[in-house]
């Protein structure tokens, strides 16, 4: 299944250092992606290890965010090198990641899962944009339209692994390619 390259929707804020654990609490691995119903599952505990104060994520009740974009601030999804991190968060319908910088092992993972696309911003969005705050994200523009502002800001072009997220990750990526 290929995945949007213009996504809009509401976006949601946070900061710097979200680590593996606050984006899928370690008693939640237990979940098998594989398994239709424990990957909506997975989705629905994203993001259940933030503290107090943040906005529910996941509305109780409900398997899916309303949210469609994070936008987050340096070193996001440090810590484990989970997969389970960008799968929880694509099991929860967030289609792009907006971090001014990655945890390496997360910005690999998002790609190899073909989950989410981590996109990059030299500038601090988590400073000017807000959670709720409806918003675009053009893959293929490399930006990011604020719709409450109209300011438009530069991404870093994901470039060729591009291809290998819209085809759903690594694996799909090489039987497209008849690499496998």
């Amino acid at each position: 299944m290929k995945k949007e390259r213009i996504i809009r929707g509401a976006a949601y804020v946070l900061g710097d250092n979200i680590d593996t654990d606050l984006i899928i609490p370690a008693q939640y691995l237990n979940l098998v992606p594989t398994i239709r119903e424990e990957y909506d599952k997975l989705g629905s505990y994203a993001m259940a290890g933030l503290p107090a104060g943040y906005p529910p994520f996941i509305k109780q009740g409900t398997m899916k965010s309303a949210y469609r974009v994070v936008i987050a601030g340096k070193n996001f999804g440090c810590g484990s090198s989970r997969e389970h991190a960008p799968v929880a968060l694509g099991a929860a319908g967030i289609s792009a990641v907006v971090a001014q910088s990655y945890a390496r092992i997360f910005f690999r993972n998002a790609i190899a899962t073909g989950e989410l696309f981590p996109c990059e911003s030299e500038l601090r969005l988590c400073d000017i944009i807000r959670t709720g705050d409806e918003v675009t994200v053009d893959i293929s523009g490399a930006a990011i339209l604020h719709h409450p502002s109209g300011k438009s800001f530069a991404l870093r072009s994901l470039g060729p692994v591009t291809a290998v997220i819209e085809a759903g990750g690594m694996f799909e990526y090489a039987r497209q390619e008849k690499m496998i």
